[in-house]
């Protein structure tokens, strides 16, 4: 079998869901990022994820479902805040953390007594869910700490022969993780910043919403070094840009800079990743930015950190820890 193919067919699908179901592992496209997806209910098909991604094992995976109806078939209790995130974002980059049933394999959660669900947007996710009738697991594919994949060609790049399928979805629409939201407590809190602001979440929960976990939270994407190309990435504010490229380029290094504009001298150690205009066209292309500066084989990306909020606030999250810095908390 070709290892990627489109996702268009319902054979294709089919054979999707076969190997779902046999306990294998599939390339699966979202909105957001490519998936590395298994059965969510076969704790050996989620075990198989750790060890092709490298992952350790008490990082949770999120559990992609295809119908809000879902939720109670992995949460203990859906209270009224969930239900009005799920009403008013899915299907779409949200996940919900919600207390975990008893009989969820806690190799999902990574041994924890919550679980992370999203209802993806993608229209070849969707199907491929509603035709299993059941969760798949599917953290992004590509090994662990590495740059999230955005096209099938990436899933490709980084599992070879390694992975029976790929689903080819086309280039993803979002370019980025999920925004995950803790509904476990009394006090919603976002634990990752994504394309749904928490002015967004906030104003759909008449309530305020914290945009930053607390310290020593486990959840998908919060290592202090994640999302990360082999080139060193350096992280400036816009007005820096300048200084920050002509220093690597005096020390001998080749350099990238990913910026909306372009740098403002040529010099031939010097590419330009456009990073894009508008905050969704950079959230869109980031990943793909960062794996072409491997492709070209530069020693450092000086990166142009966006301001504002909302989508800046998910790219500053993704270029900090692509930079090992972490986030930069908000409280």
């Amino acid at each position: 079998m070709d290892p990627v193919l489109p996702a268009s067919t319902e054979a294709n699908l089919a054979a999707a869901a076969a190997l779902l179901m046999q306990g294998r592992l599939v390339g699966l496209p979202t909105e957001t990022v490519y998936g590395l997806a298994a059965d969510a209910r076969n704790p050996d098909a989620v075990r198989a994820i750790f060890a092709l991604k490298q992952r350790p094992a008490d990082h949770p995976l999120i559990v992609h479902i295809g119908a809000v109806d879902e939720l109670q078939e992995w949460a203990t209790e859906v209270p009224p805040a969930a239900l009005a995130l799920a009403r008013a974002f899915w299907p779409g980059p949200l996940t919900l953390v919600l207390p975990a049933r008893p009989d969820v394999p806690r190799v999902v959660t990574g041994g924890l007594d919550t679980v992370a669900l999203r209802m993806p947007a993608h229209p070849v996710a969707l199907a491929l869910l509603r035709r299993l009738g059941r969760g798949v697991a599917a953290p992004s594919a590509n090994r662990h700490l590495r740059v999230s994949p955005t096209t099938a060609a990436h899933v490709r790049e980084e599992f070879g022969d390694a992975l029976p399928l790929v689903l080819d979805g086309g280039p993803c629409t979002v370019g980025i993780e999920s925004t995950i939201v803790d509904l476990s407590h009394d006090r919603p809190r976002i634990l990752r910043p994504g394309a749904i602001s928490a002015a967004q979440i906030a104003d759909c929960l008449q309530r305020e919403v914290r945009l930053q976990p607390a310290a020593g939270t486990r959840a998908p994407g919060l290592m202090k070094r994640h999302y990360s190309p082999r080139a060193q990435v350096e992280c400036v504010a816009t007005h820096a840009l300048p200084e920050r490229v002509a220093h690597h380029l005096m020390a001998g290094r080749r350099v990238a800079q990913l910026s909306a504009t372009a740098p403002a001298q040529p010099h031939p150690a010097l590419v330009w990743l456009a990073a894009g205009e508008t905050l969704d066209a950079r959230m869109q292309r980031l990943y793909g930015l960062l794996r072409e500066a491997d492709m070209l084989g530069v020693d450092v990306v000086v990166a142009e950190l966006p301001e504002g909020d909302g989508p800046a606030d998910a790219l500053r999250d993704r270029l900090l820890r692509a930079a090992g810095q972490g986030s930069v908390p908000t409280d």
